[in-house]
């Protein structure tokens, strides 16, 4: 060789201007190398692998990937300080998986979706070494495994350091929207659009920075429910009198902070907390529902997604999760009080034949006055169901409705286990009705599919003639349940579910076909009218 170049794993040997050869330095291989030479063989010849300058094809315009039209910001949950980088490797997972399931179901359509890893853990300083230095030395592996996972979780509901963590991912997100958008100036020309997927505690957290809650509000209102009680029990006239002076302070105090405000306003425009407008929000093995309750939020009799994220801030709110992950829980019981007997949602599986849209699997509701005449005494004069069974459906025929496609799986109240076992792995019991008739020709993938769809019915208040009410429905589903595996045991999924969503093909044909829908509609529209 006329010259040598050493790397960390190979070398390379220079054995004129273009006969230039790239060698492994694993020990394998230089047995390899050496047993071949001693046979006759040359260097070159026997494990070299020959490099060229230049492409073996010229390139096109036609090669050049197509405009990013729609980003995905995947926010990570506890645990990144124990693995740094761990984001960065599950988002692409998750984007390797999203181009398979693209290639398959989305390569008619011009558009394209990327997903940026969003690490907001590593920067922050926190406490320091605080509580590394106060942890016992005993069982020290495990001790730091907690320090670096769950600690994270105490340091948001903490008041010091809670801010710290929402401005560590706000920043984080606003600067990578920025430098995506400099280095892609035409993505908001052209109306780009921006969603995020977050992981467990990131979910909290996305959602606390774009609706801007702060516990000091809920403080506030503590408050004032005090004083409104302090006002109604008795107290004498020198202490009615010093509450009254102290009601009118605090009222001119607050009067001031307002004018004090306003004239800030008009001097200083204050920015908006995210640079973009969020389209969809996904949340994964989410505990945000907890969060929500523990903060006083409670059903209203209203179907709007505004009840928990107004509209105005993000289009669409989907909460994603395993059945037996442990940390994830439901969001519509939080909106409607009765969905907490109705079934989430069945995510499709990837390879579905002509799966069921899911703006049409809607709860089926009993109509009392068509089904009062064909409906057996026996099925109409039913007890009204038990948390834990499910309300004994009539039976219909199959194609009469969208809603009547497949018989409803009904999800009893989930019984509270006893212990840590309970605790993880009680179940909602499921009972399902099986059509009456089908019709010739459905027993392939479609008919199949269609079995499978499962939606729920609302355990609601009996009328005379025994039949459901119908009550009020959401106006978009929010609780989506990836489907059990045949062999799976729940027992070992309970441990493993929280971090299995990354490179799901189902959770990918889900995301693409929220972020896509749109242009999915807009190419059936003019297909039509080429028709």
């Amino acid at each position: 060789a006329i010259h040598s170049l050493k790397l960390s794993r190979n070398h390379v040997d220079w054995h004129s201007v273009d006969e230039v050869y790239l060698y492994s330095d694993a020990t394998t291989s230089k047995i390899a190398r050496t047993v071949t030479q001693k046979l006759g063989f040359s260097k070159a010849s026997s494990s070299g692998t020959r490099l060229h300058r230049g492409y073996v094809e010229e390139a096109t315009l036609e090669d050049k990937p197509p405009q990013t039209s729609h980003i995905v910001f995947v926010v990570h949950g506890i645990g990144q300080k124990m693995d740094q980088g761990r984001i960065i490797k599950n988002t692409a997972m998750m984007r390797d998986t999203a181009r398979k399931v693209e290639e398959k179901y989305f390569s008619n359509l011009a558009t394209h979706v990327e997903f940026l890893p969003v690490e907001w853990r590593s920067k922050l300083t926190l406490d320091g070494d605080t509580v590394d230095s106060i942890t016992p030395d005993k069982v020290r592996g495990l001790r730091d495994m907690l320090n670096s996972s769950a600690m994270d979780i105490m340091y948001y509901t903490s008041p010091l350091y809670r801010d710290e963590l929402v401005k560590g991912l706000q920043q984080e997100l606003n600067r990578l929207y920025s430098l995506f958008c400099s280095r892609n100036p035409e993505f908001e020309e052209k109306g780009g659009k921006v969603s995020i997927v977050s992981h467990s505690l990131g979910c909290v957290i996305t959602y606390d920075i774009m609706t801007g809650w702060n516990p000091v509000r809920l403080y506030e209102q503590l408050l004032q429910k005090e004083e409104e009680e302090l006002e109604e029990g008795w107290m004498s006239y020198e202490e009615r009198r010093l509450l009254e002076e102290l009601y009118i302070t605090k009222q001119r105090l607050r009067e001031i902070e307002e004018r004090l405000h306003e004239l800030k306003a008009s001097t200083l425009s204050k920015p908006p907390v995210l640079k973009f407008k969020v389209e969809n929000f996904f949340c994964m093995g989410s505990p945000l529902a907890v969060f929500l309750a523990l903060r006083g939020i409670r059903p209203g009799s209203s179907g709007s997604q505004d009840h928990i994220l107004p509209r105005t801030i993000c289009n669409r709110l989907l909460n994603i999760f395993h059945p037996t992950d442990p940390v994830a829980y439901r969001l519509e019981p939080l909106i409607l009080k009765h969905y907490s007997n109705i079934s989430p949602v069945q995510i499709h599986w990837y390879n579905t034949a002509n799966p069921l849209p899911y703006e049409h699997m809607k709860p089926s509701f009993l109509n009392p006055g068509k089904e009062a005449t064909s409906a057996p005494d026996t099925e109409s004069a039913s007890a009204a169901p038990s948390p834990t069974t499910s309300p004994v459906m009539v039976r219909r025929h199959y194609g009469e409705s969208i809603t009547n496609i497949g018989k409803a799986s009904i999800l009893g109240a989930a019984s509270i286990g006893k212990g840590l076992g309970g605790m993880l792995f009680s179940r909602f019991g499921r009972s399902s009705a099986t059509p009456q008739t089908m019709e010739a020709g459905k027993d392939g993938p479609e008919g199949d599919e269609k079995k499978a769809t499962t939606v729920g019915t609302p355990p609601l208040p009996h009328s005379s003639s025994g039949f459901l009410e119908p009550a009020v429905e959401l106006e978009h589903r929010i609780d989506f349940e990836l489907r059990e595996g045949l062999v799976e045991s729940r027992y070992w999924s309970a441990v493993t579910s929280h971090t299995a969503y990354w490179s799901s093909l189902d959770i990918a044909l889900f995301l693409l076909t929220f972020m896509y829908k749109q242009d999915q509609e807009e190419t059936d529209k003019s297909n039509l009218e080429t028709i």
